[in-house]
């Protein structure tokens, strides 16, 4: 077998048993992709095909380009709220602008390689974001509950039995497609007075076709959409690259986060050539899709191409479908994907873990933004990081033989949080000879070369003939270039007997 072919075989399906547990869990996926774009559709104040035909362009191309297998992208609240100021005041075709400038925006990301980005976000800040998550996605369940009749409860129970017990008696049909499948049967034949997918708006009819947007292409229009395009690319990539986080982590697999930046791009590109919104990577449809079986490329492009499917010839009868089975398939989701060890961990996790966990998930929750949560989690993990080494460093004075010398043993880091506490190490020496041994320090920026300059030129003020020795070859660089106290004398590991 080929490289090329084994590497295609590893990365779409590897048997026949593995493809039909994909194509499945795609199908599952498709379902579910539905009464999401046209909700997410509602909020950026646009027509329900314009969250459909991108639903499917991403979902397809993201399946191709993307470095993240199994994972679902489509189109998704993050950026559907961003966009909601841009289509009131300018109309539609600067969205569908913005969207292809927020491509190139993303696939420039993954050329400069920022998703090296999230090796700077923390577990706690990601336990966080996957909870947050699923209390929003619980809470959008609650417009489906509010003013029904007892139908609905009754078909969202039997829903939620079919998904947690068929599991127990054969796992060769994804259980959520069962109770979809299930429930819509009995919707129908009996004719029960609950809301269906028609409800939420008016499917489209037919395949998109491709135009460009019926913007002037003047320095005026990318006045415009560049904010919007900065916004949504920055939302659009940090929730991939966390949800392929999260899958990496359900899988036990790699993914390649460069690739799904330049992915997820060229998939927002296309989608707004196709008369799309913009998009990303959607934690819950790839919760349900590992879940059911999903692994390899094949599930995301079923979900996107049986998608395009529903939408161009069983329109009609999706829109039958049950909303109660849909809340079912997205309650089990919420359940699912909520960390529930988070919980019982919290008394047993540092108290600043715990802290920065919490605040993700309050300020997501309460925002609905999950930029602005992830941010203060990254930010409150940074502080606490900084305040952890800041203490990480002593200062032993020793007094020489005839005690007319005086000797400071620095050891540990020096940084700009560090400075205050290493400046006040030190005391008047009265004009006794000073050494400072900082053979076990480490200086790392030049707020700590700062602080170096500042007690030396104390200590010479009050009379004290002062040398520094001991430096590493990382600080003694440091020193040499930013240092302003003199720097001739010290030699470079020395250490006083």
């Amino acid at each position: 077998m080929t490289p090329t072919l084994s590497r295609f075989r590893t990365q779409w399906f590897a048997d026949a048993a593995e493809a039909r547990r994909d194509i499945l869990a795609g199908i599952v996926v498709a379902l579910a992709l539905i009464p999401e774009a046209i909700g997410f559709s509602v909020i950026a104040g646009v027509d329900p095909r314009v969250g459909l035909y991108a639903s499917v362009a991403i979902a397809i191309i993201i399946s191709l380009l993307g470095g993240r297998p199994a994972m679902i992208s489509a189109a998704t609240a993050a950026v559907a709220v961003v966009v909601t100021p841009l289509v009131r005041d300018h109309g539609v075709p600067y969205l569908f602008a913005a969207t292809i400038l927020m491509g190139l925006i993303q696939i420039g990301a993954g050329l400069l390689r920022l998703d090296l980005l999230m090796q700077f976000v923390s577990r706690s800040v990601i336990t966080g974001f996957v909870n947050a998550l699923a209390i929003l996605i619980f809470m959008a369940q609650w417009p489906q509950l509010i003013g029904v009749s007892w139908h609905t409860y009754a078909m969202i129970a039997a829903g939620l039995a079919i998904i947690y017990l068929l599991p127990r008696l054969t796992k060769a049909v994804p259980s959520p497609l069962v109770a979809i499948l299930v429930l819509a049967v009995a919707s129908i034949a009996l004719g029960l007075p609950v809301r269906t997918v028609s409800d939420m708006g008016k499917l489209p009819q037919g395949l998109p076709g491709f135009a460009w947007p019926n913007v002037p292409l003047t320095l005026d229009t990318l006045r415009i959409i560049l904010p919007y395009s900065l916004t949504m690319a920055a939302v659009g990539l940090l929730e991939s690259m966390m949800t392929a986080q999260i899958v990496d982590d359900m899988t036990d697999t790699e993914s390649d986060k460069r690739r799904e930046c330049m992915g997820q791009g060229s998939a927002n590109i296309v989608a707004a050539l196709i008369g799309g919104m913009g998009g990303c990577a959607m934690i819950g449809q790839s919760v349900i899709n590992v879940t059911s079986g999903g692994r390899k490329r094949l599930s995301t492009f079923v979900a996107g191409a049986f998608l395009m499917f529903l939408l161009a010839v069983l329109g009609p009868i999706v829109g039958r479908i049950p909303m109660p089975a849909l809340v079912a398939v997205m309650i089990m989701v919420s359940i699912g994907t909520f960390s529930w060890n988070s919980i019982t961990n919290l008394r047993r996790h540092p108290p600043t873990s715990s802290v920065v966990m919490l605040v993700t998930v309050a300020v997501v929750v309460a925002t609905h933004d999950l930029a602005r949560g992830v941010l203060c989690g990254v930010l409150l993990s940074g502080i606490f990081f900084a305040g952890k080494v800041r203490r990480m460093f002593t200062v032993e004075r020793t007094e020489g033989a005839d005690d007319a010398s005086s000797l400071y043993r620095v050891s540990g880091e020096i940084f700009f949080a560090s400075v205050d506490r290493f400046t006040r190490a030190f005391s008047p020496e009265q004009g006794r000879p000073v050494t400072i041994d900082v053979s076990a320090a480490h200086f790392w920026d030049i707020s700590g070369v700062g602080a170096l300059d500042k007690i030396v030129a104390r200590l010479r003020r009050d009379g004290s003939e002062v040398s520094v020795i001991g430096y590493n070859a990382a600080s003694a660089d440091l020193v040499d270039r930013f240092a302003l106290h003199d720097k001739t004398g010290f030699e470079l590991g020395a250490v006083p007997h």
